[in-house]
């Protein structure tokens, strides 16, 4: 039974926290209604999960990477390309891959990083920067597409570029937006100095672009920010990762709402699953999520699933939202508790980092986890939260660990030594 045990990881994005003073000093997992993370943490092996290293906050798309056991201190060059790679543009060797975020300016000074997490006409403002900047600048190629919400890529193709170049994004509101510069490193290199010129004109470019565009006089019309700008930020070249079926000897499937990650599973040969209803956002259909992790347990033996929502309330510093959002998580849980075999299935349930409230950004505070299913040897843990999960027999592990420890309860782990 246990070689054909499948492995299922199952994240709250950003799901753990902090106390929070007006839950009466509970995190929002322990304010929230979670009977179906409670079932699985009572019946199986709690802990702590520490992705990078203990204190070490980390980025969604590098946790998911030392979750899944490439190692993000060697492997990882950027967020850029996995965005990119994620909406389906094809990176190659030389390119220069940018995240951005659609956003609201008056002047230079941000007012909206999210623009107000705009949710539909994005495809028409990245078709206008495409069709304004079709020449390219300096001679570069400039590949610009909409991801989820206010989201969006970019790659720069061409010659002579270098990825040593600061951000656009100033991650915060009500500043002025930064102006790309080469890095100190490489503040004398020609190749640094130009990349980061072109940069800049991109910017000016694509918001004269956006500044009077249907789609933007629509949204001020009704009182929405405008997208009215694309700030670029996690600049990255393409990175060479071992295919998961070959690192591991399972088939693997990935179903997340957000094109960071799902640009990850693409570089790793993964099956990535579109989920008609998973938005990436508050509104996000979690049983259509769980029906599809239902789905591809059939004919995959690893599954990696993300709900999103919790880390939006993460960010937004709303920790009603974020309860919400845990609760969709938990009831996702639920539907599978009662779908799946559990003689057949491991499942680790986790957040693949915490984002709390109060300080609305990841931070480096310990993940609380829980392992359920075949193989497990059930502790005293009985509910699941930050508090809870402390206690749990798993103890504080890395990164790097939780694939060796969801192999070896499937039953899938190869021996050390004779």
């Amino acid at each position: 039974m246990s070689s054909e045990c499948k492995c299922i990881i199952f994240i709250g994005d950003g799901m753990g926290g902090r106390p929070v003073p007006s839950l009466g000093q509970r995190t929002t997992i322990e304010a929230a209604s979670t009977p179906a993370l409670d079932a699985i943490a009572a019946r199986g092996e709690s802990g702590y999960l520490h992705p990078a290293g203990i204190g070490v906050p980390i980025g969604s798309d590098t946790a998911h990477m030392a979750i899944l056991g490439y190692d993000p201190f060697t492997y990882y060059r950027g967020r850029g390309p996995f965005e990119a790679k994620g909406v389906g543009i094809d990176v190659r060797p030389g390119d220069l891959a940018f995240r951005c975020n659609f956003s609201t300016l008056q002047g230079r000074v941000v007012t909206d990083r999210r623009a107000g997490r705009i949710k539909s006409g994005t495809d028409q403002l990245a078709q206008a920067i495409n069709e304004g900047l079709r020449d390219g600048i300096e001679g570069v190629e400039v590949i610009f597409r909409q991801s989820v919400e206010h989201r969006a890529a970019l790659v720069l193709r061409g010659e002579g570029l270098d990825h040593r170049v600061s951000e656009v994004d100033p991650h915060e509101e009500d500043t002025d937006y930064w102006e790309c510069r080469p890095l100190p490193e490489a503040a004398d290199d020609t190749n640094a100095v130009r990349t980061a010129r072109i940069v800049n004109e991109f910017v000016a470019r694509s918001s004269e672009i956006l500044q009077d565009h249907p789609v933007n006089k629509q949204r001020a019309a009704e009182g929405k920010p405008m997208a009215n700008a694309a700030l670029p930020r996690g600049v990255g070249t393409a990175v060479d990762l071992e295919p998961f079926e070959l690192k591991y000897g399972m088939t693997g499937a990935m179903i997340v709402e957000v094109d960071l990650v799902r640009g990850l599973g693409t570089y790793l040969g993964m099956d990535v699953i579109d989920v008609e209803g998973a938005t990436g956002g508050a509104d996000t259909d979690e049983y259509a999520i769980a029906k599809a992790v239902e789905a591809a347990w059939a004919d995959h033996d690893f599954i990696l699933a993300n709900i999103k929502a919790p880390d939006l309330g993460g960010h937004d510093g709303e920790p009603l939202q974020k309860i919400q959002a845990i609760e969709k998580v938990d009831r996702a849980a639920g539907y599978l508790l009662d779908a799946l075999d559990w003689g057949r299935t491991a499942l680790l349930l986790a957040a693949d980092h915490c984002t709390p409230c109060g300080l609305k950004d990841h931070s480096g505070d310990a993940i609380p986890v829980a392992f359920c299913g075949y193989g497990v040897r059930p502790d005293a843990v009985v509910s699941y939260g930050e508090r809870a999960c402390a206690a749990g027999s798993i103890g504080h592990i890395q990164g790097p660990d939780v694939m060796r420890v969801l192999s070896s309860f499937a039953g899938r782990a190869h021996k050390f030594g004779a």
